[in-house]
């Protein structure tokens, strides 16, 4: 395929920013944009259907099927390995970005960077380059000094408490990951313990501080610490 006929699907469970990510794509004339999905459940339905080069994805996406984050990346590795995969998120956090790059996505970008960085991102994406938006390369130097602790968690520890933070109960986080209420204790605690956290409030605060939860998660954790 000639590189400036690049098809592209995007993900995002806010249709204006999916409407802006498609306004920046088509006005180069160099790229298509074959479908879009605000979920989980409609991207799956959507790149069974639609040619797709690159997929454009917000890290969260809740309320579908096959869940969000490093999971659904994952599966969608598994089921279209030709696929290549930026990732657009607001989560600012060192464990993440270094999930994703152990994951082999090394085209990511922070929603507080210009859309300048869209297209290089996506033709990197495409070439199997690495693109990094300003604030995701600051966030990855401090994963690679190890100055941050949070990358001593393993990938699925950073998605139990993510989910947490964000309001979900063991019993949901378990559903949503298809695993046991004692694994996802287990791997809560474990966390718990490498962060030096006791208390779930401790864990909320940590999470709004590295960027792994929203601070209107607070209310329903602090009920039920």
């Amino acid at each position: 395929m000639k590189p400036l006929s690049l098809r592209v699907i995007l993900a995002d469970d806010h249709s204006a920013v999916r409407a802006g990510l498609q306004y920046v794509l088509t006005s180069a004339g160099t790229i298509s944009v074959t479908g879009s999905a605000r979920n989980s459940t409609e991207l799956m339905d959507v790149l069974a259907r639609s040619p797709c080069d690159v997929l454009i994805s917000d890290y969260s996406m809740p309320g579908g099927r096959y869940g969000d984050g490093i999971a659904l990346f994952k599966l969608v590795k598994k089921r279209y390995p030709s696929i290549k995969i930026v990732v657009l998120t607001m989560l600012e956090n060192p464990g993440i970005v270094h999930s994703l790059l152990t994951l082999g996505i090394s085209c990511i970008l922070s929603k507080t960077d210009s859309l300048n960085h869209l297209m290089p991102a996506v033709h990197g994406a495409f070439a199997n380059g690495r693109y990094l938006s300003p604030t995701i390369t600051e966030i990855a130097g401090a994963v690679t000094s190890g100055s941050s602790g949070v990358q001593t968690l393993t990938t699925r520890e950073l998605e139990v408490i993510r989910f947490f933070v964000s309001g979900l109960t063991v019993n949901e986080i378990a559903e949503r990951l298809s695993r046991s209420k004692k694994t996802i204790s287990t791997q809560k605690g474990a966390a718990m313990l490498k962060l030096g956290l006791k208390r779930d409030v401790d864990l909320l605060r940590y999470g709004i501080e590295s960027g792994l939860a929203d601070a209107e998660a607070a209310p329903s954790i602090a009920r039920a610490s």
